[in-house]
């Protein structure tokens, strides 16, 4: 029996509406996960970030394996107590972290070896280990590790790195401990070739997971062939599973997955976004260091009803850009976090009044027609 309980409420076209229930409570799908990498969701306060409607979290088993250690959160009471955050958690593997940061690593068949990009100490991650630090962080979604793929690959690099992850979603499967509320994602690999994606998928479904994760996209591959991939890809996964994008990703990319059967999302974008000065709106993105928002006494997006866009004006906020205050990050970051949940939250409603066609040429439409003109 599934340790996690998926409702798929309704689907329209191949967009999908449901509930995940968790240990920590539930979670409706479409949904959009903020990245809490440290234990933090940078520039804002668990408070903060459940008031944007973020129902869920993402940790990042390879940072906190090194800092502070997962068996020091363990000692705390695990994640949630020890950064105070009361809903769900997914963590990932620490496999991308690994393939990405680690200053050298080793790859061999029982896992991979690599120094610490804090300072330099070796670590060797198994799937064995990960399954555990995920434990030890009281993760309510697991995630399986796996290589992740790099683009570009040839099919037989893709192949053998797929092939690894696929043994080690097996080894991933037996070191989980199953229990009520909590759950284990296989992650679907395979280049952008959709044999190699099919493949991958009917491995994962012999094996048997809670949900199922399409991962190794949005690494430069570009959009266009992300869609692709994932169109080739979608037909394989269950449909009574939740299904999860990695790592993606920007607005108009979110719309046209949810059009393509996904319920899981997570990305740094709106949160790096708004440690770098710019702003997700209804109308496109904005720079808020241009100078032509120096005079403005408007909000950032008059429909936005953020706590930032009910307290503060363009003027103020490009003002803390230019002058460097810590308090510019924080709201936009908060802004574009919640302009994430809003844009989450109006898919649910479209795919459940049977309208996902007409709100995606919407959201593009308002997206083309730009920004607010100037005053």
């Amino acid at each position: 029996m599934s340790g996690l309980t998926f409702d798929l409420i309704k689907t329209d076209g191949r967009a999908r509406l449901g509930t995940l229930m968790t240990a920590h409570g539930p979670i409706d799908t479409p949904a959009f996960m903020p990245v809490g990498t440290a234990a933090t969701v940078k520039a804002m306060t668990p408070e903060a970030v459940k008031e944007t409607g973020a129902q869920i979290i993402l940790g990042n088993t390879y940072h906190l394996m090194l800092r502070p250690t997962a068996e020091r959160i363990d000692r705390f009471g695990g994640l949630h107590e020890f950064m105070n955050w009361p809903g769900p958690i997914l963590t990932d593997s620490g496999g991308y972290q690994v393939m990405s940061l680690a200053k050298l690593r080793k790859l061999e068949e029982e896992g991979v070896t690599f120094r610490s990009h804090i300072d330099g100490a070796y670590h060797k991650l198994t799937p064995e280990r990960s399954m555990q630090i995920q434990h030890l962080l009281d993760a309510d979604i697991t995630m399986a590790l796996d290589e992740c793929t790099p683009f570009p690959a040839t099919e037989e690099e893709a192949e053998s790195s797929m092939q690894l992850s696929m043994r080690w979603a097996v080894r991933s499967k037996k070191a989980f401990r199953q229990r009520p509320g909590y759950g284990l994602f296989g992650i679907v690999q395979g280049g952008v070739y959709g044999e190699l994606r099919e493949q991958s998928a009917k491995a994962l479904i012999d094996i048997e997971f809670d949900g199922y994760a399409v991962g190794g996209l949005a690494v430069g591959e570009g959009q266009e062939l992300m869609f692709q991939t994932l169109d080739v890809t979608e037909p394989h996964l269950p449909r009574e599973r939740p299904r999860y994008l990695m790592g993606v990703g920007k607005p108009d990319d979110l719309v046209g997955a949810v059009r393509r059967g996904i319920d899981m999302f997570d990305c740094v974008l709106p949160t790096r976004s708004g440690r770098t000065d710019q702003a997700f709106t209804r109308r496109g993105t904005l720079n808020m260091r241009n100078a032509r928002h120096k005079d403005d006494p408007r909000p950032i997006d008059p429909d936005c009803s953020c706590y930032a866009c009910r307290h503060y004006s363009r003027g103020y906020i490009n003002h803390l850009v230019m002058a460097k205050e810590i308090l510019a990050a924080m709201l936009l970051t908060w802004h574009n976090l919640h302009y994430y949940q809003e844009l989450m939250a109006a898919m649910r409603e479209a795919i459940a009044a049977g309208a996902m066609d007409a709100f995606a040429a919407l959201f593009a439409a308002e997206q083309a027609g730009g920004d607010l003109e100037p005053l």
